[in-house]
């Protein structure tokens, strides 16, 4: 009885290994698995909000460019939009 116990382990071990060692070859598997793709969009879209709280803070941008981008990242957006506070000189250091 425990030689039929360990012949089927031994065969359920061997098939998750050809299934694993298929599965690494074929080319239709994808690089990335879809959950450390998914933290790895949402660690951006915090990096992001993160980023623009502190433009906020630090007067960069108005309460309602503020607002504006908050929306965006809510939809899943990662382009900041305008990000030059009102009063801010237009043409940068030397202009």
């Amino acid at each position: 009885m425990s030689a039929v116990i360990a012949v089927l382990l031994g065969v359920v071990i061997l098939a998750g290994a050809v299934y694993d060692t298929a599965r690494l070859i074929t080319p239709h598997e994808s690089r990335c698995p879809p959950l450390a793709r998914l933290r790895g969009r949402r660690a951006a879209l915090e990096a992001t909000e993160r980023w623009s709280t502190a433009l906020l803070l630090h007067g960069r941008i108005t309460p309602a460019d503020h607002q504006a981008r908050m929306s965006r990242l809510a939809r899943g957006e990662r382009r900041p939009g305008p990000a030059r506070h009102p009063s801010a000189p237009r043409g940068g250091r030397h202009g």
